[in-house]
């Protein structure tokens, strides 16, 4: 029994030691532009909202239109603030 309250509360420090953190180094506007993100997308947010956005906690997920083949295609961006760079997630809405 004190063994299974144990693994609990383990698994569950894990879960809160997942939560997005912000970067070490603050993500600048070139880094941004790199990703190439507002060429691909049609995105309302302002680069310095994202970036505001990042450099605060570490993440942003934004609405966002792609249009493929004259279709448009409503999806979220999910860009994450990571030591090795941003990464660039979309989903389909």
């Amino acid at each position: 029994m004190f063994r299974n309250i144990c693994i609990l509360l383990l698994l569950a420090q894990f879960g809160f030691v997942s939560c997005s953190l912000p970067p070490d180094r603050p993500v600048t506007r070139d880094q941004l532009m790199k990703t190439r993100i507002y060429n691909t997308f049609d995105i309302v947010e302002s680069p310095e909202q994202v970036l505001k956005a990042l450099n605060e906690e570490g993440e942003a997920i934004l609405a966002a239109k792609r249009v493929v083949r004259e279709k448009v295609y409503d999806v979220h961006i999910k860009i994450l603030a990571t030591s090795e760079g941003l990464e660039v997630l979309d989903y389909d809405r």
